[in-house]
């Protein structure tokens, strides 16, 4: 039975590593530090920004910390241009409100990204339980964004899929005990598969989603019979 779908933002619902690269690359050179893809991919990418900038920065106060968040944070939403959501998403989301499902976004972004990017992606509207993990004891890696979803939903892990692109995220929703679907927009398809993603497909339009989301919706129209 199928009765929510869990979507991470960054990089899920529409690609902006790309701008996010940039920006991580621009400013940790200020402070001497150069970084390449494969170093942005294992530090930085679905991880919490604190976390990031302690690891990194550690030299920083903490009030200069939240400083260099809160400039990378203003500068992504100043550069980044032209978001359009991943490929499928849309379809998705209209099949998802056929079959009267529930739906939320479960993030490491901060409010002010997550609030900008739904509104400039027309899907705010979509989502009217948005998970923080700026807003919880623990982010991602952690499982506690996702069995906050589940609880704001009231839903199960077994009656819920999750979409998710970052090695943290994957590993998030598999704790939660979450069937969860790896994006390979942003990491190699085997890192994914090897943390868990039962399923991985390249955005929302591979058929093999489509077979899985039926599968899962009959399953429920079955049980009610």
């Amino acid at each position: 039975m199928l009765t929510a779908l869990l979507f991470d933002l960054d990089g899920t619902l529409v690609e902006t590593d790309s701008t996010h690269f940039r920006i991580w690359q621009t400013l940790l050179r200020e402070h001497g530090l150069e970084i390449d893809r494969a170093f942005y991919k294992a530090k930085i990418s679905g991880r919490l920004n604190p976390d990031i900038v302690a690891e990194l920065l550690p030299q920083l106060s903490p009030e200069a910390q939240a400083q260099f968040i809160w400039q990378k944070e203003a500068t992504f939403r100043e550069q980044v241009d032209g978001l359009e959501p991943l490929a499928g998403v849309v379809e998705l989301l209209a099949w998802s409100n056929q079959h009267s499902l529930r739906q939320a976004v479960v993030t490491n972004a901060p409010r002010e990204n997550a609030d900008f990017m739904l509104q400039s992606l027309g899907l705010a509207a979509h989502f009217a339980t948005v998970v923080l993990g700026d807003d919880l004891p623990k982010g991602k890696p952690d499982p506690l964004p996702y069995q906050e979803a589940l609880r704001r939903l009231d839903v199960a892990a077994a009656e819920t899929i999750a979409f998710e692109d970052s090695p943290s995220g994957i590993r998030s929703a598999v704790a939660a005990g979450i069937y969860t679907v790896g994006i390979a927009s942003t990491h190699d398809p085997q890192v994914l598969s090897d943390l868990g993603a039962k399923l991985v497909v390249s955005d929302f339009t591979d058929p093999r989603l489509t077979d899985l989301l039926r599968q899962r919706a009959s399953e429920g129209v079955a049980a009610c019979r």
